[in-house]
Formats: C-alpha cells, sequence, structure tokens
C-alpha cells in the first residue's frame, strides 16, 4: 500500500536538528575543557536549558521546516542561517543580561561552529534522501490539471520530469479534447472533476482555464474547499509575456514584473560587493605573489609579446571596460573579432594549460577590486559579440543588469567556451538570466565551488 504522506518527516528533520544541537554544545566542552561531561554548574545547566528553548523559537519565528516541493536547496540554508543567527544573538544576550560568568564565550563559539558544519552536512544528506524518498514513490501528492492547452502542458511537463518533487499526475480534465497536446491523458470534462477527485484522494487541483471561465474557476473553488483539496488557478501569462516574471503586490492590486531581480536591493548590493572585496582581495594577497612570477616566465618563453592580454569587453550598463587575462595566445590580428576554437593555433603551449585551468582569468580579480566585475556573474563578451547577438538574441542585453563574472552559471553548467551557433548562445543566456532572476549569496557560493570542482576535473569546453 502506497503511503502518500508521511507525518514523521518534520518530526525526523527537527528531532535532528535537536540532537545535533546538543552534540556540538556538549562537543565544544570537549575541545574547550577536553572533557565530554554533562553541563556540571548552575550556569552552564542554565544557558544549555537557554539554547535548547531559544532554539524552538528560532524554528517558529524562521519557518525552516516550512520545505515545500519546489523550495530551492539555496533557500533553506538562507533560512537556516538566519535561524542560527537570532539564535546566537539571543543567547550571548542572555549570557550578558543574566551574567553567566561560568559560560565560557569562546566554548560558545565553538559550540555554534560545530553545530553549523553538523547540521549544513545534515541539511544536504536529509533534502537528497527526501528527493530519493519520493522519486521511490513515496510522500506523493495527486494531482490532476483541468484544461489541457498550453499552460496545462507546460504544467504537466514540470510536474513529470522530476519525480523527487514527489507529484503524482493523475490526468487532465478538459470540455474541449480535440485541441488538447496529450488527448491521451484527458480522463474527461470538468463535470466529471468533482466525482473524480472525491473517488480518487485528489490532493491538489490546478485550474489552467482562460480567463473568461471565471464562472466555471470559482465553482471548482467552492468545491475543492468544501473537500479540503488544495485549489490552484494557473493564469496563462504567456500570451502578454512570453518568459518567467515576478508577482508583486501594490496594496491588493497584482502587478506582473519582467523578472525578480534579488540584486535591485542595495542590501544585496552590498552583500555582493563586500564578497567581492573580501575574495578578490584574498586571491591577489594569497596566491598572485607567488604565481605570478612563474607564469610570467612561462609566457614569455612561450612567445613574443606581453605578460597580459588587454581587451574591452562590455559590462553593467553595457558600459565599456578593460578585461585582463594572462596572455594564452600569440600576437594576432583577430583578438577583438574571432573567439578561441579547439585546436586553435594561435594559442601557445603554456596558453592551453591556462585556458584549460581557468588561470588565464586570475588577472579579472583586479577588475573585481576596480569595480568593472565581480567574482559569479554572466562572463563579459567582447564587444562586436554583444553587438551581434543583441540583434539576434531578443533578451541578450538582460545579462548586462549585472556586473559581469569572473565565473557564472552558464559556465559551470557546460556553457563556456566557443559559442559556434545560435543555440549555444541562447542556452547561455537563458542560464544567465535564471542567475539574475534567481541571485543569493549562497548560490555565488555555490558556483565557486562547481567552478572550482570543474578545474580540478577539466572540462571538456575549456580550450
Amino acid at each position: 500500500m502506497q503511503v502518500r504522506y508521511s507525518r514523521f518527516i518534520k518530526r525526523i528533520h527537527s528531532l535532528g536538528d535537536v540532537i545535533l544541537l546538543n552534540f556540538a554544545f556538549l562537543l565544544s566542552d570537549y575541545f574547550f575543557y577536553d572533557a565530554l561531561t554533562t553541563p556540571d554548574n548552575v550556569d552552564k545547566l542554565s544557558i544549555w536549558i537557554i539554547f535548547n528553548l531559544t532554539w524552538f523559537a528560532s524554528v517558529l519565528i524562521f519557518k525552516i521546516y516550512e520545505i515545500h516541493r519546489v523550495t530551492s536547496f539555496e533557500k533553506v540554508i538562507y533560512n537556516l542561517i538566519q535561524a542560527l543567527l537570532f539564535h546566537m544573538m539571543m543567547i550571548f544576550t542572555s549570557i550578558v543580561v543574566f551574567k553567566f560568568y561560568e559560560v565560557s564565550r569562546k566554548q560558545v563559539l565553538y559550540a555554534y561552529l560545530i553545530f553549523f558544519i553538523l547540521v549544513l552536512l545534515y541539511r544536504i544528506i536529509f533534502l537528497n534522501a527526501l528527493k530519493l524518498y519520493r522519486k521511490l514513490g513515496f510522500n506523493y501528492r495527486r494531482v490532476i490539471i483541468i484544461g489541457a492547452g498550453p499552460v496545462g502542458n507546460d504544467l504537466f511537463e514540470f510536474f513529470t520530469s522530476d519525480f523527487s518533487l514527489g507529484y503524482r499526475f493523475l490526468g487532465f480534465f478538459d470540455d474541449n479534447p480535440d485541441k488538447c497536446y496529450h488527448q491521451d491523458k484527458i480522463i474527461g470534462n470538468l463535470e466529471a472533476v468533482e466525482s473524480f477527485a472525491q473517488k480518487n484522494h485528489v490532493d491538489e487541483i490546478y485550474c489552467a482555464l482562460p480567463d473568461s471561465a471565471g464562472d466555471k474557476i470559482r465553482h471548482l473553488l467552492e468545491f475543492s474547499e468544501k473537500n479540503m483539496i488544495r485549489f490552484r488557478v494557473v493564469l496563462d501569462f504567456k500570451r502578454h509575456v512570453p518568459r518567467k516574471f515576478a508577482v508583486d503586490f501594490y496594496g491588493s492590486i497584482p502587478v506582473l514584473l519582467p523578472r525578480k531581480e534579488p540584486l535591485e536591493l542595495i542590501t544585496n548590493q552590498y552583500i555582493k560587493r563586500t564578497f567581492d572585496v573580501v575574495f578578490s582581495g584574498l586571491v591577489i594577497i594569497l596566491i598572485f605573489p607567488w604565481l605570478f612570477p612563474i607564469l610570467a616566465c612561462l609566457i614569455k618563453l612561450s612567445s613574443k609579446g606581453p605578460v597580459f592580454f588587454k581587451q574591452l569587453r562590455s559590462g553593467k550598463n553595457n558600459e565599456v571596460f578593460n578585461c585582463y587575462k594572462f596572455r594564452s595566445m600569440r600576437l594576432n590580428q583577430d583578438a577583438d573579432k574571432r573567439q578561441a576554437t579547439a585546436d586553435d593555433d594561435r594559442i601557445t603551449w603554456i596558453g592551453k594549460i591556462l585556458r584549460k585551468t581557468n588561470l588565464d582569468e586570475l588577472p579579472q580579480f583586479f577588475n573585481v577590486l576596480m569595480g568593472d566585475m565581480s567574482v559569479v556573474g554572466p562572463r563579459p563578451h567582447m564587444l562586436k559579440h554583444t553587438e551581434d547577438y543583441a540583434r539576434i538574441i531578443d533578451n541578450f542585453m538582460v545579462r548586462h543588469l549585472v556586473k559581469p563574472g569572473i565565473t557564472g552559471w552558464a559556465q559551470v553548467k557546460g556553457f563556456r567556451g566557443e559559442t559556434e551557433n545560435d543555440h549555444k548562445m541562447r542556452k547561455r543566456v537563458q542560464y544567465d538570466v535564471w542567475y539574475i532572476e534567481n541571485w543569493s549569496f549562497l548560490l555565488d557560493i555555490r558556483i565557486i565551488f562547481m567552478t572550482v570542482w570543474k578545474m580540478v576535473r577539466g572540462d571538456r569546453n575549456a580550450f
């Protein structure tokens, strides 16, 4: 017998966090006092109790267990970090207010460091285990779609594209089956919805009917609410805006935005810029002094010309800037108009190594410090390519709403190097626009780790 829901999932999730929280507190004792013991005085016992009670408060405030099937991993970790910071603030406030002199601040910091590492690993394991659990056919939701037109079809493809989301599609309902995409998936007309939903214990109804069917939509909504079935209305905005967009509310008035841009918020801009300065500064201080002399000598030995290659590129708001790289090619007249290709005879022997390992991009950390680039963002193109592709790809210039990056989402997804056809460039733009719409600090960290991994493993598109 299939189990549609597991009421124990949230309990397991929360119980794991509590166990790790207490384990981290006790383990910090071991690191600080060289002894694994339970709290042995009033102050330590009191702060231990507050540690647990405050965690429950953090959970309720930040709703860290409200993880929906379509919630991104970055969002889950972001909520977790918010809860941790709030918890830390409350604990240190308690230490000061209640004058817990016997509690070491250093030990508490150890506890948080241990807990963060453990809970992060636990989240990764738990979420992947949950996806596998759903993929195997458990914890699913029975869904039906009313309206088998273009929007209903898109929704069907979403539900069936990834079974780890835990949706079990039962079928379409439509009054005009002859005009539908998947006629074999149509169960009946709109009159059959109610009896089918009750007999088959449908959990969610997705209504993709046109605006003109207002009376039918209201009737289905009333039926769903009486039978405790979640009802979702999917509006066909693609006729007006043929792309992903966000919905904002001015009071009670819904307003469509072409896209959600997290980096429009000044707070996020400060976070990203601070990280850029710190990260690029560390690279320049720790890596550049010893690596630069070695690479400079090898570049000079490989061919005549300067160590650095400088080229005008398109930046934020399409403003032009000088992008720096280690020179990987022999001096040539085509540098500003011709992309590097596989077996390009212009690339030197050391250039092949530099490009394969991304080391040719190292000087761009100076571009980051100067504010022309970011560590992560859409890759900057030479001016001719910006001009050419802006004419043939509709949303190409959207990439220039943010600073270009040394690495980016498109690059770690396999769309780097030569774009020998328009399809590849469209895919690159698609990934870049997705990055702009879904930016988060944790997404930047994830992209950096994926870039480093590709450098170690090797990238077949790097040449």
